[in-house]
């Protein structure tokens, strides 16, 4: 069974900084390009990066250049999101999963909490 576990947020005030870690079980991690999502209050979910499993960054959204940036710990399934700069609008629950989304690969984890707020 295809799971995520995404962990690290909390309440940070603005300029911050958190790292957040997804956890994935059920598949083959390395072989699989993962992304971090994020949905604010009242909007809808937004891709925020893409790795690839050779930790190839294909997508960053503008709003996190050079603000934020992705890694990958095949050898222990683990993806970290470092986020540094941290805004007010950088508030929303955080995501990962894989960029596939066939059968089995469908399901969302809990998501983790980051509040930027001073």
């Amino acid at each position: 069974q295809v799971q995520f576990v995404e962990s690290g947020g909390g309440l940070v005030e603005p300029g911050g900084s958190l790292r957040l870690s997804c956890t994935g079980s059920g598949f083959i991690f390395r072989d699989y390009s993962l992304n971090w999502y994020r949905r604010a209050p009242g909007k809808e979910r937004e891709l925020v990066t893409s790795m690839t499993g050779r930790n190839e960054l294909t997508y960053i959204v503008d709003s996190a250049k050079d603000r934020f940036s992705v890694s990958r710990d095949n050898a222990n399934n683990i993806m970290y999101l470092d986020m540094r700069s941290l805004k007010p609008e950088d508030t929303a629950v955080y995501y990962c999963k894989t960029a596939y989304s066939g059968p089995d690969f469908n399901s969302w984890g809990q998501g983790t909490q980051v509040t930027v707020s001073s």
